[in-house]
C-alpha cells in the first residue's frame, strides 16, 4: 500500500511540474516573447477579412507565438508596395496584381489564396436588354480606369462572338455604384458580387452577373496572401505558423458564420462602416469561394498560376513571359 501510495505522490507531484511548465510555456507564447507580424488587408475591413480577426480575438496567432498587427491601407495600391518594400510583413493582393508586379521585376510571391475564384465579375440590369457579353456592342462600361478590366471584357465579348470594338469604356473610377444607379453606363466592370451588387440591389438597382470564366477568362484567384521573396526565403516558419492560425480562423469562421461575423464587424472602420445584412450575404457569398476542398486553406495551383500568366502575356498586360512557378509557394 505505502509503495503505491508513493507511486501516486510522486505521479501527482510530476503532474503539477508539467502543468506548471505548461502554464510558463503558455505565458511565455501570450507574452513579450511572441514574433510580432504586420499585416495590410487590401481594403477596410470586411466579411472577407472574418478569418483574420477571429484568429486574432481567438488566440490562434498566439498559438504559433505570433502577435499580428492588422493594419487597412489608405490605397488599394498600398499593400503590395509596402510588403516589396520590406515596410510590412504580409499583404493581401490579388493574383493578377502580383503577376503584373512580378512582371515589373518586383520581387514579391503568393503563399496562400485566400479567394480562389473571380469576385470581379461583369455586372448589368437584371431587366435589361443584355443577356451575354455580345449584347455590350454599342453599349457604355463604366470601370474604374484599370487595364485588366478592359482586357476582361474584351476578351468575353470575343469569345461570345461580339465585335470588342464596338464597346465604349468609360472611366468612373471607384464611383460603380452611382455609374449604375443613375444609369450613366450600360453595365460595369470592376465591382464585385460580394459587395457592389449587394449594394446596388439593396438600392432597387438588381443587377445580373456574367461570370468572366465562362467567357475565355482563366478562373483565377481574387485574393492572395503575399511576402517579399526574401522574407518567405529567409524565415519560413513564420509564414507556415501564420498559415496554420489563419487556415484555423478560417475553419471557425466556416463552422460559425454568425459569431465570426460578429467579430469582424466589431473591427469595422468607422468611415466605412458595414451593414450587416450585406456582410451576411457577403460572407455567404465567400466560403465556398474560399474552400480549397481536400487540399487545405490557401493551397494554391500550379496550373491556375499558369494560366493566368499566359492569358496576362497574351493579353499585353504583361510585356514578358512569366515563370509561373516562381510566382507562388505552398507552405502546407
Amino acid at each position: 500500500m505505502k509503495k503505491w501510495f508513493v507511486v501516486i505522490v510522486c505521479l501527482f507531484v510530476f503532474a503539477l511540474s508539467a502543468c506548471s511548465t505548461g502554464e510558463k510555456k503558455n505565458q511565455s507564447q501570450s507574452g513579450k516573447n511572441l514574433q510580432k507580424v504586420s499585416l495590410m488587408l487590401d481594403w477596410y475591413p470586411n466579411a472577407v477579412h472574418s478569418f483574420l480577426y477571429v484568429a486574432q480575438e481567438k488566440g490562434y496567432f498566439k498559438e504559433q507565438g505570433l502577435d499580428v498587427d492588422l493594419k487597412m491601407p489608405a490605397d488599394t495600391n498600398d499593400p503590395l508596395k509596402m510588403v516589396a518594400a520590406n515596410q510590412i510583413d504580409i499583404a493581401l493582393s490579388y493574383q493578377p496584381v502580383l503577376l503584373m508586379a512580378r512582371g515589373e521585376g518586383i520581387p514579391v510571391k503568393s503563399f496562400g489564396a485566400v479567394v480562389r475564384h473571380p469576385l470581379n465579375q461583369l455586372m448589368v440590369p437584371a431587366d435589361g436588354p443584355i443577356k451575354s457579353p455580345k449584347d455590350l456592342e454599342g453599349k457604355t462600361i463604366g470601370y474604374p480606369s484599370v487595364p485588366l478590366d478592359e482586357a476582361i471584357v474584351q476578351t468575353m465579348v470575343k469569345a461570345d462572338g461580339g465585335d470588342a470594338n464596338k464597346i465604349k469604356m468609360v472611366d468612373v473610377g471607384w464611383d460603380l455604384i452611382p455609374a449604375m444607379a443613375t444609369k450613366k453606363t450600360d453595365a460595369l466592370i470592376g465591382g464585385y458580387i460580394n459587395h457592389e451588387k449587394l449594394l446596388l440591389d439593396k438600392q432597387g438597382h438588381p443587377m445580373r452577373t456574367l461570370n468572366p470564366q465562362q467567357y475565355g477568362v482563366p478562373d483565377y484567384y481574387e485574393l492572395i496572401l503575399v511576402a517579399g521573396e526574401k522574407s518567405l526565403k529567409e524565415k519560413p516558419d513564420i509564414f507556415k505558423k501564420f498559415m496554420k492560425a489563419a487556415a484555423k480562423g478560417q475553419q471557425y469562421v466556416k463552422d460559425h458564420p454568425e459569431e465570426g461575423l460578429s467579430i469582424l464587424l466589431k473591427h469595422e472602420e468607422k468611415t466605412s462602416p458595414l451593414d450587416k445584412g450585406v456582410e451576411t450575404k457577403s460572407l455567404q457569398i465567400l466560403l465556398p469561394l474560399m474552400d480549397a476542398g481536400g487540399k487545405g486553406f490557401g493551397y494554391e495551383d500550379p496550373s491556375v498560376w499558369e494560366n493566368v500568366s499566359k492569358w496576362l502575356y497574351d493579353n499585353k498586360i504583361v510585356k514578358t513571359k512569366l515563370k509561373s512557378d516562381d510566382a507562388f509557394v505552398n507552405l502546407q
